[in-house]
């Protein structure tokens, strides 16, 4: 009895030989030969796989991670011949205005800092229904690669007395909403008894109606 080869067996699965050599490959299989039965089922589920992983997207959580362990590779060796205490690795309101966009009241802003023992992720959004941003992020532990910075205790300030208290949770995210003055402070603690503060003006632009 003649056997396909491996590679015939491949393309089979695959569809991708002659439709003669399709119909003589099932004749075979259809003669019960275990063998070739077995080969076929094998690269039938590597194909089954393959499709599925094309349309596999990743959790949010996990992309974060992988972003902030990617950049922190990058942003290491910079920190250590800066004296500044907190860096900006990244500020989407500094990059390229898009042709036609505003240059003020955008909906969302991303930044991404650096400070030890911290590299923190920061999404700022406004919500137009009763003028409040929410704040979400997620803090990763530079200093033990893959490590989150989990239930450390974040504090949102507006600067006008609106103080909001919350911890990051297991993976080292956090979220808070409150009200839109224009300013925004976000501060938890770093190594010693210092803290880390990361203060912003006009964090989404300008408010409607505030006093430049």
């Amino acid at each position: 009895m003649k056997h396909f080869a491996t590679d015939e067996w491949i393309d089979f699965v695959n569809l991708v030989n002659s439709p003669k050599q399709q119909e003589a490959m099932k004749k075979h299989l259809g003669t019960g030969c275990k063998r070739c039965i077995e080969t076929v089922a094998l690269w039938q589920k590597v194909h089954n796989t393959a499709a599925l992983e094309a349309t596999y997207q990743p959790p949010a959580t996990n992309v974060r991670i992988a972003k902030a362990a990617f950049a922190a590779a990058g942003g290491a060796t910079r920190l250590k011949e800066k004296s500044t205490f907190l860096e900006v690795l990244f500020d989407s309101f500094l990059q390229p205005m898009v042709a036609g966009a505003r240059s003020s009241g955008l909906g969302s802003r991303q930044m991404l800092y650096r400070a030890d023992p911290y590299q923190i992720d920061i999404q700022i959004e406004g919500k137009p229904q009763g003028n409040h941003l929410m704040i979400t992020g997620q803090l990763l532990d530079v200093s033990s690669p893959g490590i989150v910075g989990r239930d450390v205790k974040i504090t949102l300030s507006n600067h006008r007395g609106n103080v909001i208290h919350t911890l990051t949770n297991q993976f080292g995210e956090f979220r808070g909403e409150i009200e839109n003055t224009g300013d925004l402070e976000l501060s938890f603690p770093g190594q010693g008894e210092k803290s880390i503060v990361i203060s912003l003006r006009d964090a989404l632009g300008k408010v409607p109606g505030s006093k430049a």
